[in-house]
């Protein structure tokens, strides 16, 4: 089963002001899922984003937001680069990749002259 992680790759500080505390102190930090297994290491095309308030902790949702935090927030998502998808594998992969294909050669080969008389 693949392991999950979201992995940082913008942090903004907005200068809005918090719905809960009224404090102007705002982090919108936005994420990217990886996924990691045995065998490979994807890096998926889902971004998250979350917005926090650095004072009283809260996460702030969209349906909180004002016309203000939502500017600041489309903005800043025009300017997110995320990483390429992909996906690599482990050596594990690969190993078990060789151990297969030798195994199917020495199968042919045998199958072809038969097993050898001592």
């Amino acid at each position: 089963m693949a392991k999950e992680k979201l992995v940082v790759i913008q942090e903004s500080d907005l200068t809005n002001n918090c719905p809960e505390c009224f404090n102007q102190e705002l982090r919108l930090t936005f994420y990217q899922k990886h996924k990691f297994n045995k065998f490979f290491h994807k890096i998926t095309a889902e971004v998250s984003q979350e917005l926090k308030c650095k004072t009283c902790e809260s996460v702030i949702y969209p349906v909180k937001w004002d016309n203000n935090i939502e500017n600041a927030f489309n903005y800043y998502q025009k300017t997110v680069r995320p990483e390429k998808t992909s996906t690599r594998f482990t050596s594990l992969f690969f190993i078990l990749v060789i151990l297969f294909i030798l195994l199917i050669g020495v199968g042919i080969y045998l199958s072809k002259d038969g097993l050898p008389e001592f």
